[in-house]
Order: structure tokens, then sequence, then C-alpha cells
């Protein structure tokens, strides 16, 4: 970035997981974070009293502010809340999230709607209440943290989440080369199967259709029940969750223009960052025939 190194950072879905664990280090980098997280008055008054304690054990600068990445006027009424408080916003982390497991064909298309609700229509309700401010002042960074399913080895049964996650990958690589002359740097962080350490699994949504789920079961029942299982036993015993967060924290670092556009943490090795090193090739060779090269930075193609 031109100026100073960011400081004011807004982390959605912050309440558990890699959203959690993100803004804390975060802030014990030296940033000024606000925690998004939804209900916090109520359903989620818990995970605000630990942010707050956190702040308060280690002396730094964490605050909670309420964000539904569902909602339009949540989403600008969280930035608007930050602008008045900092009167300017350097970061978005774009982490609010949510899963599903069971047969696709068992889940409801207004269940489908709903995870492209939180996961894709999210980030979106987020960049147009943020983007006016980092457009004006000439500099910022979009984080988005995506999933290694997008291009490794993903698994059966947890396709809606999957597709999901797919559109919001495409749309960050969009908004990648469109915001870039602005000022804005894009990075996604591309996280494998981490089985502990979030609550992915455990508050996985399910099929509301138990008749299509119940066919399912009579020839994959099994795996099914002990799917996570199954990932948890690609994982070696010294993956941790909080390597997610701390990829954040270096790429906030790192000067404007010199961030890689993905950053792989994936101790199950799947295969998504072999695949993605091919891609975003080919996507910046496309954009260099194209006379587009500007709108590459020098980690476009990392």
């Amino acid at each position: 970035m031109p100026s100073d190194p960011p400081t004011t950072i807004l982390v959605t879905g912050a309440s558990s997981g890699f959203g959690a664990l993100t803004a804390r280090a975060l802030a014990r980098a030296g940033h000024t974070v606000y925690a998004g997280i939804r209900q916090p008055d109520t359903r989620n008054a818990s995970a605000v009293a630990e942010l707050t304690r956190h702040a308060t054990d280690h002396d730094v600068d964490l605050r909670a502010v309420e964000l539904d990445v569902t909602s339009q006027d949540s989403a600008d009424a969280a930035i608007a809340r930050v602008l008045a408080d900092r009167n300017r916003l350097d970061v978005i982390v774009h982490n609010a999230g949510h899963m599903a497991t069971g047969p696709a064909e068992a889940f409801t298309p207004e269940q489908l709607a709903h995870l492209y609700d939180v996961n894709v229509l999210g980030t979106q309700r987020v960049n147009r209440a943020a983007l006016p401010h980092l457009r004006a002042r000439g500099e910022g960074l979009l984080v988005w943290i995506g999933s290694s399913s997008t291009r490794g080895g993903c698994p059966p049964f947890i396709g809606p989440y999957f597709a999901a996650k797919a559109a919001m990958d495409a749309l960050a690589v969009s908004y990648a080369a469109e915001v870039v002359r602005f000022g804005i740097d894009t990075a996604i962080v591309v996280p494998g199967a981490f089985t502990s350490g979030t609550n992915h699994f455990r508050h996985a949504g399910a099929p509301a259709d138990p008749d299509r789920a119940a066919a399912y079961d009579e020839r994959y029942g099994t795996l099914l029940a002990d799917l996570d299982q199954r990932l948890a036993a690609l994982i070696p015993p010294d993956a941790d969750a909080a390597h997610v967060a701390d990829a954040v924290v270096r790429l906030v670092a790192l000067p404007a223009g010199a961030r890689p556009l993905r950053t792989h943490i994936d101790p199950s090795r799947d295969g998504s960052e072999v695949v993605s090193a091919v891609a975003d090739r080919v996507r910046a060779e496309f954009f260099r025939r194209a006379g587009l090269d500007d709108l590459l930075t020098t980690g476009s193609s990392l």
C-alpha cells in the first residue's frame, strides 16, 4: 500500500474457527481488529465475552462488531461503525461461511440458496459496503478464506458447500482484476480440511429431505457416518488451524502488489496447490495476451 501499513481490519464470521483465530492473531500483530459476529448479544454472547477477555489479557485492540453477512443493512452498519470509530478501513477478511454434509440430492434448492447466500452473497454485501471507502483512499486489501475443495481432491457428500466455495473463489478472482487499479490487493487463503480447531463439521447443516437421504444411507451409510474420520486420517498430527490465521497475518504484513494471489495451508495435500498453480498461470498468460498486464500483480500467478 502506498501509505501506512494496514492497521484497521474487519474479519467476518469471527465468532469461532478460522475467523476467531485470525482476528486474535491480527490483533496480537498490532492491528486494530473488528471481529464481525452475528447476534452478539444473544446466540454469540459467550464468543464476544471470550474475545473481550482475550483483548484484555493480551492488551490488544480487538473489538466485536455486529455483522450478519446475510443482511445488507447489517453489513452497511458494521462498516459504518468501523469508519465512525477509526475513520479508516484497510483490510477485509472474508471468512464467514457455513458447511453442510449429506447427499446433494437430499438438499432442497432453498438450502443450496442459503449456503450460497452465506458463502458468496455475504462477501458481496460486505464488499459493497466497504469498497467505496477503499477505492476513495486508493489502497486496501481483500483477503478471501477459500477452500482447497475448489481445485483439489474433494470428497463426496459435501457438494453444496463445495459449490458455494467454488463460486466464492471465482468471484474473488474476478474482483482481483477489477479493484487492482484502485490500489486494492486481493489474496485468497486456501485451507485444506481441518477436522479440529474449527466448528465446520460440528455445526454442519444436514439435508432437509430425509426420504432422499435415506435412499443414500442404504448404500453409503457407513461412508457418511465416518467421513470426518476418513478426512482426519489424512491430516498429520501437527496440523493446526491457527496456521491459517498466521498466513493472513503474513499477507497483511507484505507490501502492496507483492502479495501472492493464493496461499495454501493444506496439511492433507489434496492437490489443490498443484492445480491452482497451473490455473493461475494460465489466467496470467491470458491477461498478457489480451494486453491486460497492468491488472496483474507480481504474485498473480504464484
